[in-house]
């Protein structure tokens, strides 16, 4: 895994699309500096949180933090992640293939004293709407509807899509003959 310095777009009409602008930024900043192998996949992902048509980015203090679990409190909000896909051929990455999930989660109501301890915890450091799912926010869901992976922060059976449609078949490790309706 190679971090990337792409720059995240904190805005946009459409999260989705903000999601796959953000994950192609990821894969671009990420693939030239190292020198990545001609041939080699380059994988960018980007997970939002979007509750109330705002999109809550990674909150940068406690204080913003629990602003975002109070805002989340008690409600469904929407997880989107974006995936780009692209074949490094030496110069720029051919992107093969993006797409983007959104998944709906439902909040239980927040008292003051699960806000604290989830923020002495520490776990929303990093993390899209302040909370990390698959940790102790996990106490927090009352439901979910779609995708678990892509709440974590990357959608499996998406990302299983875009490299069959880039000729690659994650479940066996090889290259196939692409089937119909799928570009390679």
């Amino acid at each position: 895994m190679i971090p990337s310095d792409g720059e995240e777009l904190g805005e946009g009409p459409v999260p989705s699309t903000l999601a796959e602008a953000n994950a192609l930024s990821k894969v671009l900043s990420a693939a030239v500096p190292v020198g990545t192998a001609v041939g080699a996949f380059v994988l960018g992902a980007d997970t939002l949180v979007v509750t109330e048509g705002r999109v809550l980015g990674k909150p940068v203090s406690g204080d913003e933090a629990a602003d975002m679990l109070v805002q989340l409190s008690g409600k469904t909000h929407q997880v989107v992640s974006g995936v780009c896909l692209a074949r490094w051929d030496g110069e720029a990455g051919r992107v093969c293939a993006h797409g983007s999930v959104a998944t709906r989660v439902r909040f239980r109501p927040l008292e003051a004293e699960d806000v604290r301890a989830y923020l002495d915890c520490g776990e929303w450091r990093g993390k899209a709407g302040a909370y990390a799912i698959q940790g102790r926010a996990a106490l927090f869901v009352e439901g979910i509807e779609g995708d678990y992976a892509n709440v974590v922060g990357l959608p499996l059976e998406l990302l299983g899509r875009l490299f069959r449609e880039a000729g690659f078949d994650l479940l066996q490790r090889r290259w196939r003959e692409p089937g119909p309706g799928v570009t390679s």
